[in-house]
């Protein structure tokens, strides 16, 4: 198996593409975290339900062009001065979308319109100028849909109110149809780069939960209570990594390398793009809950804290279980039962008080994930997690390399 990775590595880097994640596009990743923090932040100042599309507007705008520049870095590796600079002024310009998030349907519409104006010509001039000669002319193809997207943005920022949010959601319209509208031969997934990339996104997603549990412990007293629930909300965090990480990114991996390389693009978009903008916001929302119950304490939930904690986690569910879907990974259904679970844990908040839900979320959502992975090692799969597992004890063998 090694050598066959080898040589299918040498073969990927002939074609200039790329095999792992490289340094460049981990800081280029860091802005990332940083547009995350701000939608967080911009649904945990003013939760309800108007927001909270502005929060899915704004997230299906920016996913779309950065699950693009995956696409990009997949096929054009960042291996020149003049690739590197051009990848750094696409991420100044996703800087600028991210500083622009928390007043987008403000007064800074149209910074977030020239943002993603340069996010998007960037894109679309690298992969023409850059790729393979079947990427560029597949680029060709799809730049002008591309660019139709990004100058209805531009033109939303310029207008106010209603017609702000009419034109950015015509922008994802045709985001989202555009892989129907023109012909995908010529694009090429590498799965080792593309699925490690993507799931180096859904880690700092994660990481978000981290920084909404930080953040909100700033300048409180630490008492052994608030303590307590920090500790439930980094736990319930790993949940939601386990939940992905424990089999689905590899397998992930796995149902794209075994297809032939033009029949891997339409589940790499939605799997990778479609299903992964679901599960994140997901993550968004759920980041969001932690935040607000942490400020509740031992106090009862509002309807939007109790909502945003456990409708995250459900949307997180959903997501993950169109990830299956696009893949034929197993199982999708268990994770759909999993989310009406966690939804229903959300009266307990508001009825009683906020840690009460979080702790009732966390025990029903790990529930779910564990009784998913039991049905896995029953069926004979295995992860990097569990090298070897006996099928019928569960026991971990020892002195077996795999």
């Amino acid at each position: 198996m090694t050598s066959e990775m080898s040589g299918s590595a040498r073969e990927l880097e002939a074609e200039g593409g790329q095999v792992r994640a490289s340094t460049l596009e981990l800081f280029f990743d860091l802005v990332f975290v940083f547009t995350i923090t701000q939608l967080t932040h911009a649904f945990t100042h003013h939760p309800g339900w108007p927001e909270l599309g502005h929060v899915a507007l704004m997230f299906a705008l920016i996913w779309w062009m950065y699950s693009g520049y995956v696409f990009l870095t997949n096929e054009v590796a960042p291996n020149s001065s003049s690739r590197r600079t051009f990848l750094l002024l696409g991420m100044f310009g996703f800087f600028v979308i991210a500083i622009a998030v928390p007043s987008a349907f403000g007064g800074s519409g149209l910074a977030f319109g020239l943002g993603y104006l340069l996010v998007n010509t960037v894109h679309s001039f690298m992969f023409a100028t850059s790729g393979g000669a079947g990427a560029s002319s597949a680029m060709w193809r799809l730049a002008p849909l591309n660019g139709l997207s990004a100058l209805l943005v531009l033109a939303g920022g310029i207008t106010h109110g209603g017609l702000r949010t009419v034109l950015w959601s015509a922008a994802v319209v045709i985001q989202v149809v555009s892989p129907y509208l023109i012909r995908a031969e010529g694009f090429a997934v590498r799965p080792s780069h593309f699925c490690e990339r993507h799931g180096l996104v859904v880690i700092i997603a994660l990481g978000e939960s981290v920084i909404a549990i930080g953040a909100n412990l700033t300048g409180m007293d630490l008492t052994v209570g608030l303590v307590a629930t920090a500790g439930l909300g980094l736990t319930l965090g790993y949940v939601l990594w386990w939940a992905y990480f424990g089999f689905d990114d590899e397998r992930g991996e796995h149902a794209l390398r075994a297809l032939p390389g033009p029949a891997r693009i339409r589940p790499a978009v939605y799997a990778y793009g479609y299903s992964l903008f679901v599960l994140i916001l997901g993550i968004i929302l759920t980041a969001a809950g932690i935040s607000m119950t942490i400020a509740h304490g031992n106090e009862p939930a509002s309807t939007a804290a109790a909502l945003a904690l456990s409708g995250g986690v459900a949307v997180f569910f959903v997501g993950q279980a169109l990830f299956r879907l696009a893949l034929r990974i197993p199982r999708a259904w268990l994770r759909l039962v999993g989310a009406v679970a966690v939804l229903a844990t959300t009266p307990l908040g508001i009825v009683w008080v906020a840690w009460g839900q979080l702790v009732l979320l966390m025990v029903v959502a790990y529930g779910f994930v564990i009784a998913d992975d039991v049905l896995r090692l029953r069926s004979g799969e295995r992860s990097a997690y569990i090298p070897t597992v006996d099928a019928v004890g569960f026991r971990m063998h020892r002195g077996n390399g795999r």
